[in-house]
């Protein structure tokens, strides 16, 4: 996820545009894993850099990207001498932006996996399959080397300082052990940097790291080394003023993921309540529905039992009259059994001169 004003998208698209163009197939078309250089006037630096950078990552082929910032130098040349695929952006606009540029260029090449190394030959080569090796393994979505596990060269003791209180700071912010917030060679999943904000056109290493962390990424460290360069200038400029910028990026960082994950958290309080409200409306429906049912189940039983009821009453009706009909012919034919007065025998008197005396 990038963050880019108006003018910052449009410099990106025609640089992608332009790399596109120039490499064909071979920029649609990376192997598994990018390696991404982000260099700006690094001549007689760059070109050994890109040498001594291994082939293959743990049995993976690799590719190295450029993205020369603005160089005013021959850095864009020597680099194509060297065989890397250089994306020359004309304008300078930082590190941070450079290296954002070149992970899109990974994305959309088709690279599963991105290393990040320097231009100025700090960082051990060797370090890489180190690196590589947890993110293949699914350890860890994100791994950073760490000068604190390894080694360093770098006598400077304002700078050996800086990265202890910076990583401290990190560290309680995040909530999550750091031992080196500013090593500039890192391994990662490519669609890490998709997830991440990324917005900062310098000190981007700090926005990295506090980005993948807040967002859940599997973050580790391990043992790498950081020596002195032999080449050129540091393009940091004055530790006090590198250290003021760099603070304010983490703490900057941390308020705006802050902020990101309470709305994150208010808005899925509100769509949980949403689906409650939406559940216990179904459940109110369907209870309704289930008592309507009911009622209408009971109706129709009750006028079963009054049709039951007027059945059984008109058989019973029926059995009556017919009693009363058979009482009736009983009756009858009873009363046609009795003798008539006419059929009756004459009662026998005596006359009365047959009397005894």
């Amino acid at each position: 996820m990038t963050s880019l004003g108006p003018d910052g998208q449009s410099i990106d698209d025609a640089a992608v545009s332009a790399f596109c163009a120039e490499y064909s197939d071979r920029a649609r078309q990376l192997p598994p894993v990018a390696i991404v250089i982000a260099a700006y006037n690094e001549e007689g630096a760059i070109g050994p850099v890109i040498d001594a950078l291994p082939a293959r990552i743990c049995g993976l082929a690799t590719a190295v990207t450029v993205v020369v910032d603005g160089s005013v130098d021959a850095t864009a040349s020597e680099a194509r001498a060297h065989g890397a695929l250089v994306c020359d952006v004309p304008v300078n606009r930082g590190q941070g932006a450079a290296l954002r540029l070149g992970y899109r260029l990974a994305r959309e090449g088709g690279a599963r996996y991105i290393v990040t190394t320097d231009a100025d030959g700090q960082y051990d080569p060797a370090d890489a399959e180190r690196l590589l090796q947890p993110v293949l393994a699914g350890e860890a979505d994100f791994v950073s080397g760490s000068r604190a596990l390894g080694s360093e060269e770098t006598k400077d003791p304002v700078r050996k300082l800086g990265v202890r209180v910076f990583a401290a700071a990190i560290s309680l912010l995040a909530g999550q052990r750091v031992t080196d917030p500013s090593f500039g060679m890192r391994a990662m999943r490519a669609e890490v940097t998709a997830a991440v904000r990324l917005q900062q056109p310098q000190y981007q290493s700090a926005e990295l790291l506090i980005g993948v962390i807040a967002r859940g990424f599997a973050v580790a460290e391990r043992p790498a080394t950081i020596r002195r360069r032999r080449v050129g200038q540091s393009k940091k400029g004055h530790n006090v003023l590198y250290g003021l910028r760099f603070a304010g990026v983490i703490v900057g960082t941390w308020w705006r993921e802050r902020e990101r994950a309470r709305e994150g958290a208010g808005q899925r309080a509100a769509e949980g309540a949403g689906q409650r409200a939406g559940e216990r409306k179904g459940e109110g429906a369907g209870q309704r529905a289930a008592d309507a049912s009911r009622e209408t189940s009971a109706g129709a039983d009750r006028l079963d039992g009054a049709d039951a009821a007027s059945a059984g009453a008109d058989r019973l009706d029926g059995a009556g009259a017919g009693r009363r009909d058979r009482a009736e012919t009983d009756r009858l034919d009873g009363a046609a059994a009795l003798p008539s007065a006419a059929d009756a025998p004459a009662e026998s008197v005596e006359p009365p001169s047959a009397k005894r005396t």
